[in-house]
């Protein structure tokens, strides 16, 4: 079997980045291990970024046709206190976003194949396609470029060569809970810090039919390659006893399903980006924010910056790696503003803090509504300096 572009994942980034590809006129074939329609452990939260990729995609009206439309995050400290930030927001379960993009992909003109990932093919120091697995059957699937979307799993990029850190950046747990008598009483993408939940914080988030994301994250939560002494089920049950919210949802709601847990990586850190005939892309690249957890918009974006190299810089792969490589430099740094801001999640008192100086300044409300629109710098909110002009503006 053969395929000019071959990427692995038919997630967010891989399906993004198929999409583009296709529409340009490549040949690709796009591959997951699960069938089309399968589940993800998410938030499930379309920040502006997402809205933008899914813009570009052409696909933002196909998602908002289906989504829960929502005005606000509701930022909610420890003390009580609340303050809810506008933005262009909204909640579509990732089984249903991931088809959508699939399908999205394939209507462009790629192929879907469900088969597992195994190691890459290789040719003098240069990778040359995939050996993949579909139940008892051995593939080899020859490509000029394969790309790597394979999510936070470590055991894939180690296959490949590619990973520089088999410990995730963070962990989390989420449900979904069936609860219509909740509708219009959770408006808004609730994010609550409580020293219950220290050093995380538990969400909230409205879907579509009656159905809210309920979960919590732990950031950092690994050190020296092992997990430190975190237990989500038991987060996850001191959130719920911590945030009232949460406990009337939990007991007028069905929880539908099972809790479920996932690793996150993040801050565009863990593995090699590139390497002759192989791009990196979505969150096993680490596209995923630290403090906040959000990965949508951000993996879509990395994807379609591998196929914009690509598509600009045909026939010469390593031109494509180098401009590929270059974005992603790019958006490091405000990956580490991202980090920063994650204290917060440390010392959940910095979210009283920023929530009572909010509501006596709308200009530090319009701060945090450009951290959604990433047009303000989340980590200059809790700098020295962003201190300062808390007491100053």
């Amino acid at each position: 079997m053969g395929a000019a572009v071959l990427v692995i994942g038919a997630g967010p980034a891989g399906s993004a980045c198929a999409r583009l590809l296709a529409l340009g006129g490549r040949s690709v074939q796009l591959v997951d291990a699960q069938p089309i329609g399968r589940d993800k452990v998410c938030g499930d939260g379309l920040i502006p970024d997402a809205h933008h990729a899914l813009e570009r995609l052409g696909l933002l009206e196909a998602v908002m046709a289906e989504a829960e439309r929502v005005a606000h995050v509701g930022c909610i400290g420890p003390g009580g206190g609340r303050i809810d930030v506008p933005g262009r927001l909204a909640v579509l379960p990732r089984r249903r976003l991931d088809e959508i993009l699939v399908r999205g992909a394939l209507a462009a003109g790629a192929t879907f194949l469900q088969a597992r990932f195994e190691a890459p093919l290789e040719e003098d120091g240069r990778v040359v396609g995939a050996r993949l697995r579909r139940g008892e059957e051995t593939l080899e699937v020859r490509a000029s470029t394969v790309l790597l979307a394979t999510g936070a799993a470590a055991k894939p990029l180690q296959a490949a060569g590619m990973c520089t850190r088999q410990a995730p950046s963070g962990i989390a747990l989420r449900g979904y809970v069936h609860a219509p008598s909740m509708v219009g009483r959770i408006r808004a993408l609730e994010v609550a810090w409580t020293k219950a939940v220290r050093p995380g914080y538990g969400w909230i988030f409205p879907a579509p039919d009656g159905h809210f994301n309920i979960g919590v994250g732990v950031s950092d939560s690994h050190s020296d390659g092992r997990m430190k002494d975190v237990n989500l089920r038991q987060l996850f049950d001191d959130f719920v006893a911590a945030y009232p919210p949460a406990q009337q949802l939990m007991r007028e709601g069905q929880l539908v399903g099972e809790l479920k847990g996932a690793p996150l990586r993040c801050t565009l850190a863990g593995s090699h980006f590139t390497r002759p005939g192989l791009m990196v892309i979505g969150e096993a690249a680490g596209s995923t924010y630290d403090f906040t957890g959000e990965g949508i918009g951000k993996a879509m974006q990395t994807g379609m910056l591998a196929a914009d190299a690509i598509l600009q810089q045909p026939d010469d792969d390593a031109a494509a790696r180098a401009q590929y490589e270059a974005a992603l430099v790019a958006l490091q740094p405000r990956f580490a503003l991202y980090a920063k801001a994650n204290r917060v999640n440390a010392f959940p008192w910095l979210a009283d803090l920023l929530i009572w100086r909010a509501k006596k300044s709308e200009r530090l409300l319009r701060r945090m509504a450009g951290v959604l629109e990433e047009t303000s710098n989340p980590g200059n909110l809790l700098t020295l300096k962003g201190f300062t002009r808390l007491f100053t503006e």
